[in-house]
């Protein structure tokens, strides 16, 4: 299960794997978050870096969260015919508030004694800790479910997520994997629409559509010193807001800052490019990015490798990250690394997440 940056909802999907070889892939579904909790997630992601974490309004939060999560795994189990004893775990990544891997602290919020319970199904949680302790970025940690996919590819190959953060995997002709997170993905762009339309997001990418980007302020976003850091590298939600707002996005119409921010997150990825060992040969776009055509057509013109979408390659584009997350359960149930050095900087391959079985104390 995941809830993901762009706060659209919970993602459910059912997948039958040992943690290294993918079985078959079941159903999977999508719960919409509800605008009031959404409100209240994102005042909360806001004013994470001064929250206690017995803080009222976070712990109610937090209860509404997981009994959203529970809403999604009993549709997911009713819709599928599957009883909850045939569920080896629930892979529960909760809702990230905040991440500061430099500090060592990556903050996901969701109660995992409440949702095993309401299921009466194990459930592993708390993936990232163990790598940002270990001096990782905890970030990302879909790559190697990503390689799982990837089998029998040709090589080298990306595979780009635009949640609301965007981030790539790519795995070269000798199987080396490399991941790290690009700049932002749909966050900036949710948010300026919703700012300026009142509508939660850019659907299809029309607004930004409508619009022209600014070449002076994407030369300021773009000369930002995340982007010539060299990898392992991870961002918050929140860390490009102040500077767009340096950059002069502000003093844009509505749909010329859409088009600005839908260009910004195309050249960060290909910024990208420069610390790579070999270009792509072809792209494959999962996350709810790929649904916004303007983002879209200006990776096409950003990126000189062929690009599909998730769902070319006969995968389900909106649940890759639900799977990837009952994946890595299942390496996590198996002590198997969750994250590599090439992955998240982790000085070795580092296994994670913690089990909660029901009815037993949390280990």
């Amino acid at each position: 299960m995941m809830s993901g940056t762009s706060l659209d909802g919970i993602d459910a999907a059912l997948v039958e794997t040992d943690g290294e070889r993918l079985g078959a892939s079941g159903p999977a579904l999508t719960l919409p978050m509800p605008p009031a909790l959404r409100e209240r997630l994102r005042a909360l992601i806001d004013a994470a870096a001064a929250l206690a974490p017995d803080d009222p309004e976070l712990r109610a939060a937090e209860r509404a969260l997981t009994a959203l999560h529970v809403d999604a795994a009993r549709a997911l189990l009713a819709n599928a015919g599957v009883a909850a004893s045939e569920v080896r775990a629930i892979g529960f990544h909760g809702q990230t508030l905040l991440h500061r891997p430099k500090a060592r602290r990556t903050w996901q919020i969701g109660d995992a004694r409440l949702l095993a319970e309401a299921t009466g199904i194990p459930v592993v949680h708390d993936f990232r800790s163990a790598d940002v302790a270990a001096g990782g970025q905890g970030a990302p940690l879909v790559p190697l479910f990503h390689a799982a996919l990837l089998a029998g590819f040709a090589r080298p190959i990306a595979v780009l997520n635009l949640g609301g953060v965007a981030n790539l995997t790519w795995i070269g002709a000798d199987a080396t994997i490399l991941a790290f997170d690009t700049g932002p993905g749909n966050a900036l762009l949710d948010d300026w629409t919703r700012r300026h339309t009142g509508l939660p997001f850019d659907r299809d990418g029309v607004l930004a559509a409508s619009g022209r980007a600014d070449e002076a302020v994407l030369a300021r976003l773009l000369a930002h010193p995340f982007f010539a850091a060299s990898p392992p590298k991870s961002l918050d939600r929140q860390d490009f807001h102040r500077a767009a707002i340096a950059a002069g996005l502000e003093r844009l119409s509505p749909a010329d800052g859409a088009a600005t921010l839908a260009a910004f997150t195309a050249r960060a990825v290909a910024a990208a490019l420069a610390h790579l060992p070999a270009a792509p040969r072809r792209w494959i776009i999962c996350g709810g990015g790929r649904h916004n055509r303007a983002i879209i057509r200006a990776l096409a013109e950003a990126l000189s490798a062929p690009l599909s979408r998730a769902e070319d390659e006969g995968w389900d584009g909106d649940s890759i990250e639900a799977q990837a997350f009952g994946f890595l359960a299942a390496r996590s149930l198996r002590g198997l690394p969750l994250s590599l050095p090439g992955t998240t900087g982790v000085p070795k391959p580092m296994p994670g997440g913690c089990l909660v079985l029901p009815g037993a104390a949390p280990r």
